[in-house]
């Protein structure tokens, strides 16, 4: 199986997950969008550092695109490649942020851990300093 079809399946996943098992609907919020396109900003240029200085290289195999780059920096854009990273990667980060968000919005809306499990702040904290503190 490839990459590609991973993260579409992770894809479907999440967006099923999100509108119809838990019905938390953020793919519906224009805040979601906005959030993505910042989250998606840094996501490229750091994937992309990671990938053009060769730190981390893919199994020619599995992506989209010739291959060759195990050895030699990879494109900027083409060849299955936006900002040096694998176009799966986009993919794959996309579904992991509207799994992740839309369990947290899910559990939230359960008042699942209403008070934090750490306790109070430490003695040694200065009073004014933690919410709840005078």
């Amino acid at each position: 199986m490839t990459y590609l079809q991973i993260a579409l399946i992770y894809i479907f996943v999440a967006v099923l997950l999100d509108l119809v098992i838990l019905k938390t609907n953020v793919l519906k919020l224009k805040l979601f969008w906005l959030s993505y396109a910042i989250v998606l900003f840094f996501q490229f240029l750091t994937n992309g550092i990671l990938t053009r200085f060769l730190i981390v290289t893919y199994n020619p195999e599995i992506l989209i695109g010739s291959g060759e780059y195990l050895t030699k920096t990879p494109p900027f854009i083409g060849d299955g490649r936006l900002f040096f990273a694998p176009v799966e990667d986009v993919l794959f980060g996309f579904s992991m942020i509207v799994f992740t968000i839309s369990l947290w919005i899910y559990f939230g809306r359960r008042g699942i851990q209403k008070t934090p499990l750490s306790g109070p702040p430490p003695k040694w904290w200065p009073k004014g300093h933690w919410y709840g503190t005078k």
